[in-house]
């Protein structure tokens, strides 16, 4: 089948098309992703993905890349509700339909997404979007859940060297990224203060019996010092005694 595979960067495609080929799909990947913010990072994953699928051998649609019309599509904040569900809902959806409106111009026969791949997106919701979008344009859906190829993939991109992003790419994921980096830190930060806090009463009583010892050496090491002086004093005494003494012997004799 036919099948153009809409790709949102290149780790996350290296394991649905290599399913997905296995199945038999004739395979093209369409990078159609307004959302990638800045332009600088949009264009470090498309370069990536390049790289990896002609090595490949697989062909590449780059679709149109506008980032006005992704913020228009997914709205302001205070539209989206409680977290950020409903961006990410307006964000698929506004993708894949720009995938679907490729795939029909060009005559394709079905719809996939790489997109379910990642862990840190919402499954289910991409499926109900790839499923919507599809019905309106006759396009058969093809959706697996590829999280579970999620390790391998992992493990294959970094073999490779590819680049591999530390958020979703949308401004917003970017901020909400960074600040659960922070948070981690913060976090890691609280967890070593508290166990340096709860090992501190050990430590200052282990420094202290180190102190406690090296204060034992040195009184011992002392009071064999001083035994030693004294030792020698009382050698050197009987040595002046003897030598007195001779000295007193001879003088007699000599008398």
């Amino acid at each position: 089948m036919k099948t153009l595979l809409h790709a949102c960067c290149g780790p996350c495609s290296l394991e649905p098309v290599r399913l997905l080929k296995e199945q038999g799909h004739e395979l093209t990947i369409g990078y159609m992703n307004s959302n990638i913010h800045p332009q600088a990072e949009y264009t470090h994953r498309l370069e990536t993905l390049l790289a990896w699928a002609r090595d490949e051998d697989i062909p590449v649609v780059e679709g149109e890349y506008d980032p006005s019309l992704w913020a228009k599509a997914v709205g302001t904040p205070d539209t989206w509700g409680e977290g950020h569900i409903e961006r990410c809902r307006r964000c698929y959806r506004m993708r894949l339909e720009a995938a679907a409106d490729y795939a029909v111009a060009h005559r394709f026969e079905a719809l996939s997404t790489t997109l379910a791949v990642s862990p840190y997106q919402f499954t289910e919701v991409i499926h109900e979007e790839l499923e919507a979008v599809a019905a309106t344009r006759g396009l058969a859906v093809i959706f697996e859940d590829f999280r579970p190829y999620y390790p391998e993939a992992t493990r294959r991109s970094r073999a490779l060297g590819m680049y591999r992003q530390n958020f979703c790419g949308c401004g917003p994921s970017n901020a909400e990224a960074a600040a659960e980096r922070e948070e981690f830190k913060r976090r890691r930060a609280e967890e070593r203060a508290r166990r340096e806090a709860e090992l501190a009463p050990q430590r200052a009583a282990e420094a202290a019996e180190r102190e406690r010892k090296k204060a034992e050496r040195a009184a011992y090491e002392a009071k064999q010092h001083a035994k030693k002086l004294a030792r020698e004093a009382a050698r050197r005494a009987r040595k002046e005694a003897e030598a007195a003494e001779a000295a007193t012997a001879a003088s007699r004799h000599v008398g």
